[in-house]
């Protein structure tokens, strides 16, 4: 079952590894070995969880790579869903 408009990762990392560890961007990107532009980027949405990055993700913060690949999942295909009538197709028949 799908969850109904899922956070975008990025405000999970800041919402439950970030804050509640008293980092700043700039500690948090240090320790992930990323620029602070590149963490700030998915922080505030504007970028998503790349493979790499959610191996970072997952050493940094004891977490698992997959875990993080999964929500960027579940916030892409619910903001796909969002557009499905704009999305044409031509079904096939099946043999």
């Amino acid at each position: 079952m799908r969850m109904h408009n899922p956070p975008h990762p990025g405000e999970v990392l800041n919402e439950l590894c970030i804050k509640p560890l008293g980092l700043s961007v700039t500690e948090a990107a240090k320790a992930l070995g990323v620029s602070r532009k590149t963490l700030s980027a998915l922080i505030n949405g504007r970028a998503g969880v790349s493979p790499e990055m959610a191996i970072r993700l997952s050493k940094v913060f004891n977490t698992s790579a997959e875990s993080w690949l999964q929500q960027q999942m579940q916030y892409d295909l619910w903001h796909a869903e969002q557009r499905r009538d704009e999305i044409i197709v031509s079904p096939l028949a099946v043999a």
